[in-house]
């Protein structure tokens, strides 16, 4: 069953969030995800927003698991410490 990795981001310094953007890019490709959703337009309909929202199919919820927890990707993620303001979390499929 599908498992999607969803991340709401309210980006302060796009230059250095871009660096945490290829980088976030190579580890899901080597967990075979697919980015169904990156920064495109959103409407927020109820509660509070982010600017920008990132939407990643897996194969699974443990292969989703093992992404967000893969060295390199948090790697990635300590480079936006302070430069951003996230929320984010992994959804079972149906």
């Amino acid at each position: 069953m599908a498992a999607y990795f969803i991340m709401r981001v309210d980006v302060h310094d796009s230059e250095v969030y871009e660096k945490h953007i290829q980088q976030a890019a190579e580890a899901v490709e080597r967990f075979g995800g697919e980015v169904l959703a990156r920064g495109g337009r959103c409407e927020q309909l109820a509660g509070e927003g982010r600017s920008r929202n990132v939407v990643i199919r897996f194969a699974d919820f443990a292969t989703a698991k093992a992404f967000a927890a893969d060295p390199k990707y948090q790697e990635s993620m300590r480079l936006t410490a302070g430069v951003c303001t996230r929320d984010g979390a992994i959804v079972e499929g149906v």
